[in-house]
């Protein structure tokens, strides 16, 4: 099974993607599609979607696993990272309908085995998991990476994560 985790944003959308055999996750690929902040938010979204859309059409992921939104504070940054999931989603939806979505307390969960684990703890677990000689950089590849990861790890009942 091929897994595309993504950590939605709009300035950057990390990425990563896995294999998983049942047993064990392996890395394939991870990284970021960046717009720049002087770009219109019409262009942004699109190069957005059509990152979305290029990755699903290079790796052919069976499932989808994004990081839920949650921000407590600041509306104008949720407001568009929220547009930014939306291109992403709209683009992954032209691939396949196996989309789910994880809170971050879950995936916290599932890759350092406590939900309220700090963003070193993952990133250290991601890597020690996947084998890595070091952190995948940006930080949001290795956040999209920890959401592969969940996934892999939530295969069995995947169904109850499903968009």
């Amino acid at each position: 099974m091929v897994i595309l985790g993504v950590d939605p944003g709009l300035a950057t959308m990390g990425y990563g993607v896995v294999s998983y055999d049942g047993v064990k996750v392996r890395p394939i690929d991870y990284g970021a599609l960046l717009t720049p902040a002087k770009m219109p938010l019409p262009e942004r979204l699109m190069h957005l979607f059509d990152g979305v859309e290029d990755l699903c059409k290079r790796f052919e992921p069976d499932d989808i696993a994004m990081e839920e939104l949650f921000f407590a504070r600041n509306v104008t940054t949720a407001i568009a990272v929220g547009e930014a999931r939306g291109a992403a989603t709209v683009a992954m939806r032209r691939h396949t309908n196996n989309i789910f979505e994880y809170t971050p307390m879950q995936i916290k969960q599932a890759v350092v085995g406590y939900g309220k684990a700090d963003k070193n703890q993952v990133q250290q677990m991601v890597r020690m998991l996947l084998g890595l000689e070091t952190i995948p950089k940006p930080d949001d590849a290795a956040d999209a990476l920890a959401a592969a990861i969940c996934h892999a790890h939530s295969s069995r009942m995947r169904h109850e994560f499903r968009m």
